[in-house]
């Protein structure tokens, strides 16, 4: 193992035992939560594990809440995909004569989870335009309306998430 990564191995070594628990207990007060929040502290550290470069923190606690808080809108926006599918199943299955198989419910979790993680990153208004054409139907018209927004500013919206979909696909 090289020096920096033995370097950064012990900073993170540091980092854990010296703020792990402070992190957990700032996570439970945050989310009322104590599994929650063992989730996103664990979940924090391991994105500081993944990190290619040598840590320099100069703040640490900065640091893990920003990462924690990240991670807690990752959460929140695969809840809220969550909920919105689950409703539209409990709607569609009032309507329809036959509901869909768990397994067609897994593919479809699967995928939605896979365009959350693809529209990470990417500016709010370009993600909602995103969300409302390709998964709701909307037209850009009604788009631009909710977004208050002009027509062109929605195709400008849609190509940049598209743009930044295949930017994501292409690094995994």
């Amino acid at each position: 193992m090289s020096d920096p990564a033995k370097m950064n191995n012990a900073v993170i070594d540091t980092l854990y035992r010296d703020y792990h628990s402070w992190l957990s207990n700032w996570l439970i007060k945050k989310l009322n939560c104590p599994h929650n929040a063992a989730d996103i502290a664990q979940d924090t550290f391991t994105r500081v594990l993944t990190l290619s470069q040598t840590l320099n923190l100069q703040t640490p606690k900065a640091y893990l809440v920003t990462t924690a808080k990240r991670l807690i809108i990752d959460q929140s926006r695969r809840q809220c995909i969550e909920r919105a599918y689950l409703a539209e199943l409990a709607l569609a299955a009032k309507t329809m004569d036959h509901a869909p198989s768990p397994e067609q419910i897994l593919t479809v979790l699967q995928i939605l989870e896979q365009i959350s993680a693809a529209l990470e990153g990417l500016a709010e208004k370009p993600q909602q335009a995103f969300l409302l054409h390709y998964l709701e139907g909307q037209t850009h018209s009604a788009i631009a309306d909710q977004l208050g927004v002009s027509d062109r500013m929605v195709r400008k919206y849609l190509v940049q998430a598209l743009m930044h979909c295949h930017q994501a696909c292409q690094m995994d």
